[in-house]
C-alpha cells in the first residue's frame, strides 16, 4: 500500500488515545479557528512526508459534521494539503492566541 492510502493508524488504540489527549489539551479548529473541532488532522498530510502519529503533526480539527459556528467543512476544505496552503478564516478574535 501506498503512504497515502494506507491509513490503519487511524484505529489504533495509540491514534485514539493521542486522539483524546489533543483534543482536551484545546478543541480550536487549525482552519476555521472556532472551537469545538471533534477531530484531529496532520498539520503536515502524510502524503507529504508527514509523522502519522507525532504529536506536532496532528491538530485539532471540525470533522465530518463541519464547523456549527462558521458552517466550513475544515477538514474536506484542507484535504491533503499543508496547512499553509488553506485559506484560514479571518475573525474579529484571535482564536490561535490561546488562553
Amino acid at each position: 500500500m501506498s503512504v497515502a492510502t494506507d491509513r490503519s493508524e487511524l484505529t489504533t488504540y495509540e491514534f485514539r488515545k493521542l486522539r483524546a489527549r489533543l483534543l482536551a489539551e484545546s478543541d480550536v479548529c487549525l482552519v476555521c479557528g472556532h472551537g469545538a473541532a471533534d477531530a484531529v488532522d496532520h498539520v503536515v498530510p502524510v502524503s507529504k512526508g508527514g509523522a502519522r502519529l507525532d504529536p506536532d503533526n496532528l491538530a485539532p480539527i471540525h470533522g465530518v459534521d463541519g464547523c456549527p459556528v462558521c458552517l466550513r467543512k475544515c477538514n474536506s476544505e484542507k484535504g491533503d494539503r499543508p496547512i499553509t496552503e488553506v485559506t484560514q478564516l479571518v475573525t474579529s478574535v484571535d482564536w490561535f492566541a490561546g488562553p
